[in-house]
């Protein structure tokens, strides 16, 4: 077999070495639009080492959520629901009110729907970071501005 012609699979060990951390300002942002930036930068379907089985993408800081817009009248017919399991156990909200409850939740949601399902994409869920306003803890890593 000809060498030239051999695709290439990074290995879970080279894509550690090559992570880096971005942070984006959600600000005014529409909430799919951006959901779908982060989701590309998780997975690192950016770079030209991108294997679909490994987890080769970085780290994504997300402040703002609060700000978060969403189009039209989503803002009180987009409904958010779960099951405590249990008879009647069906809850649901409106985005306005998650959004009052708890500011990350859509922006988590609305990323997890565009990764993997399985054990991979909960792997590259844990390397997204949801804060409601403008401070974040992760300025030991040298994150840089992610526009969209």
């Amino acid at each position: 077999m000809n060498p030239v012609h051999k695709s290439f699979q990074a290995k879970p060990a080279e894509a550690l070495a090559e992570r880096a951390w971005w942070v984006v300002n959600a600000e005014g942002k529409p909430l799919g639009r951006l959901a779908s930036a982060v989701a590309t930068k998780l997975r690192g379907k950016d770079k030209p080492v991108f294997t679909p089985h490994v987890d080769t993408g970085d780290f994504v800081v997300v402040v703002n959520a609060k700000l978060v817009v969403v189009t039209g009248s989503k803002a009180a017919n987009k409904r958010y629901y779960q099951h405590s399991g249990y008879p009647g156990g069906l809850r649901e909200e409106s985005f306005a009110q998650l959004v009052a409850r708890r500011p990350d939740r859509p922006i988590v949601l609305a990323v997890r729907g565009m990764l993997p399902k399985g054990p991979l994409g909960r792997k590259l869920l844990r390397k997204l970071k949801v804060y409601a306003g403008p401070e974040h803890p992760h300025s030991a890593q040298q994150p840089q501005p992610l526009e969209l």
